[in-house]
């Protein structure tokens, strides 16, 4: 195996992979109990148990990829909010699922305990109109 393809360093790519069931809903749910970031006021480390819970379309999320987007935050400074709602964001960009929670459960830090919970769903599709069939409602 070409050692280059074996990138181990922090990046905010994220590859996918073709879903192999996606006629069916089927839940995936991913824990990460080590999830840290720097809290931007004091530059002190953060720790987080970041869950990912999705219902993927077309394509899942690779987790090799998944883990180094995660630890690239490690040395970055982010509110607790800001950093769920970013990570949320990055992942609907980059899978496209049915719909997705991002769940930040951060430890205790000076009293206070933070859970930020976030969420995504896709528009339902509308079935196209039948042939020789009108949408608009009838009067």
């Amino acid at each position: 195996m070409d050692r280059r393809s074996m990138r181990t360093r922090p990046g905010k790519e994220l590859e996918t992979f073709a879903n192999p069931e996606p006629g069916r809903d089927y839940t995936i749910r991913l824990s990460c109990p080590e999830f840290t970031c720097l809290c931007p006021r004091t530059l002190q480390p953060d720790f987080a148990t970041l869950t990912i819970s999705y219902v993927p379309d077309r394509i899942c999320v690779e987790l090799k990829s998944l883990k180094l987007y995660l630890w690239s935050f490690r040395d970055e400074g982010h509110y607790h909010e800001a950093v769920t709602n970013r990570i949320l964001d990055d992942l609907v960009r980059a899978t496209r699922p049915r719909r997705m929670t991002v769940v930040s459960d951060f430890n205790v830090r000076g009293g206070i305990h933070t859970v930020v919970t976030t969420e995504y769903e896709a528009a339902r599709r509308r079935a196209p109109p039948r042939a020789g069939t009108s949408s608009r409602p009838s009067r």
